[in-house]
């Protein structure tokens, strides 16, 4: 059932949504140049790499070194926009149609993470990642690691039709306050080291 009304609502979503897509894709174009979409390996069901498709929102700008430059260097007023305002993860609706993701579910977090989780923290793989999730209407970036994980994995244990609906409703009103958007002092979330010392 979940997986029918994922494919039903992102099909919908990709059609209605088409012209914002074109708009924002001329936008990033002329803004932040090529390539439009930042695509990143990602792991999905049972951490099964994936392809992820978001709209960029950095510029690629290095230092004397060819190192490249922190997000808080790259990330434009435009692409904080794209950001604030979640514009940037509507491409992530094709892979919900594709079945990488669902529209409800843990966010999708890097590969190089999944050597540093304890088993409870693994098991956010246990369903597909999705666009939003629990965690993303309880704090979003501004709640710790701990305190996401320990809410992926209630969100594991108690997921329901009921209970999509309830964190799709809650996330356009996060949305449109754009509640929890970075934690302080970082552009999104400060990178996750390791499973913490009570576990």
């Amino acid at each position: 059932m979940k997986r029918f009304v994922d494919v039903i609502l992102s099909g919908i979503l990709l059609v209605i949504l088409f012209p914002i897509f074109a708009v924002l894709f001329i936008l990033v174009r002329s803004r932040l140049g090529s390539p439009v979409l930042f695509v990143q390996i990602r792991p999905g069901f049972k951490a099964q790499p994936f392809k992820m498709v978001k709209f960029r929102t950095m510029k690629e700008i290095y230092d004397d070194n060819g190192n490249l430059l922190p997000d808080s260097e790259r990330l434009t007023s435009f692409g904080h926009f794209l950001r604030s305002s979640s514009l940037d993860e509507l491409p992530e609706l094709w892979n919900v149609f594709k079945g990488d993701m669902s529209l409800v579910g843990p966010r999708p977090l890097l590969m190089d993470y999944l050597s540093l989780y304890s088993d409870e923290q693994y098991r956010r793989h246990d369903v597909r990642p999705g666009i939003t999730g629990w965690a993303q209407v309880n704090g979003r970036n501004a709640i710790t690691w701990e305190e996401k994980f320990r809410l992926d994995t209630w969100y594991v244990d108690n997921q329901s039709i009921m209970l999509d609906m309830r964190i799709i409703w809650i996330t356009i009103r996060t949305v449109i306050l754009r509640e929890g958007i970075s934690a302080d002092g970082h552009v999104t979330m400060p990178p996750f080291t390791g499973r913490s010392l009570d576990e």
